[in-house]
């Protein structure tokens, strides 16, 4: 590949944006309890089964998907990680919700990070915004 293939291929990359995020699950209400104590608020839309929320500039959606039944296979594979500068704060205000915890605040990298996990076994990090 060229060096100017190389570049386009780039700038084409460069030109999107993550906007949303959706977790398919078997139990959509389950889920949405769930992240609305997360949040700390109610989603910003609501229709049908489905749930979403702004959070940041990305959106989170949660609803029913017909391919999916049970726990998360592998849960770990992919990771909503949620910014905040009071990793230990936030944790212990979601510990109310009774997620699954998977590990406790741990410092990293100057940072904090701490894993939960959703009824449905997916894997949410809090973690302190990279500098």
């Amino acid at each position: 590949m060229t060096d100017q293939a190389n570049v386009q291929d780039q700038q084409k990359v460069a030109t999107l944006n993550l906007n949303s995020i959706m977790i398919g699950t078997s139990q959509p209400q389950v889920l949405a309890a769930f992240y609305e104590k997360v949040l700390g608020r109610p989603a910003d839309m609501v229709e049908g089964g489905w749930f979403m929320w702004q959070v940041g500039s990305c959106a989170l959606s949660v609803g029913e998907h017909s391919e999916v039944q049970g726990q998360a296979k592998e849960p770990a594979r992919i990771m909503l990680n949620l910014e905040t500068k009071e990793v230990k704060a936030e944790f212990e205000r979601i510990k109310q919700a009774n997620p699954t915890v998977i590990k406790e605040p741990y410092e990293m990298g100057g940072g904090w990070i701490a894993t939960i996990a959703d009824p449905d076994g997916n894997y949410v990090q809090l973690m302190t915004p990279w500098e």
